[in-house]
């Protein structure tokens, strides 16, 4: 069991490095005019052979172009950059020498949101966004038992709870946040995963707020999902020391510091991405 652990909470930072890297290069180049407006992005394949990294690395910087704005995919076209018109940013505070205060100031953003997605998803859901729900808890738990850290699956539970509330800004919002959430996640999942006990808790949470949407308790509901993010929290706030010196750590403090923002904006030019730059030779 700590072996599995060890390894959900420190592959993901070897990954999360190169999706950085690779992310600042393909906006760079956006920006830098290299892909103009309704230029396609060239494919997964060839971009995974020509930077040296992996498909999940190469999907993960597409998906935080798109949460950005700066693409988006179409049908029959593939990822398309898009015409930006102005920079719009929210920046969040500084937890400073805190690193737990990044996360906890992205689950006190969420715990609004969070909440009466739950209440409204009671409310509104449909019996295909209810399944949906609940297929993205069982997919978290494969993930977790294949040694995963669940932190794509813990993502598409939220959303797929956004989408059941009928209100189309509620997904659009989580797209806005995707990769401060990711991060959040990821942090808060890693510090889970390294006792069962709080790993059995957080899958009860998760479970609370299923149950009581499926029961079309928005109050319920709302508590379920207020109590997960304030239980998230203090388990952060728990977390010894030593969990912040390593990978985790490292999420933190670029939680603090994380842009939240659509970039609707132009941009300058920049020349080609090279392998030796995204393996930071």
């Amino acid at each position: 069991m700590a072996t599995q652990s060890t390894q959900s909470t420190e592959k993901p930072s070897t990954d999360t490095t190169l999706t950085d890297r690779v992310t600042a290069m393909l906006v760079a180049q956006i920006r830098g005019g290299s892909y103009p407006v309704n230029a396609r992005l060239p494919t997964e394949k060839f971009m995974t052979e020509e930077y040296g990294v992996s498909r999940t690395v190469v999907r993960e910087a597409i998906s935080r172009l798109k949460s950005e704005g700066l693409v988006e995919t179409r049908q029959g076209s593939g990822t398309v950059v898009l015409a930006p018109q102005r920079y719009e940013t929210f920046r969040l505070a500084d937890g400073g020498d805190d690193p737990a205060l990044g996360v906890i100031h992205i689950l006190e953003l969420r715990c609004g949101i969070e909440s009466e997605m739950a209440a409204l998803a009671a409310r509104r859901h449909t019996a295909a966004e209810m399944q949906q729900i609940k297929r993205a808890i069982k997919a978290m738990d494969r993930a977790v038992a294949a040694g995963g850290d669940g932190v794509q699956e813990d993502l598409a539970f939220h959303t797929a709870i956004a989408r059941a509330t009928s209100n189309p800004h509620y997904p659009a919002l989580l797209g806005l946040l995707t990769r401060a959430l990711e991060d959040a996640i990821r942090v808060t999942r890693g510090n889970e995963a390294r006792v069962d006990e709080l790993a059995a808790q957080v899958r009860d949470e998760h479970q609370a707020i299923c149950v009581a949407i499926e029961a079309r308790d928005p109050d319920a509901a709302r508590a379920a999902a207020v109590r997960h993010m304030a239980n998230t929290a203090g388990r952060i706030q728990a977390a010894e020391r030593s969990y912040w010196s390593g990978p985790s750590g490292q999420v933190a403090q670029r939680l603090a510091k994380t842009d939240l923002g659509a970039v609707l904006d132009g941009s300058p030019r920049m020349t080609k991405m090279k392998k030796s730059k995204i393996a930071g030779r």
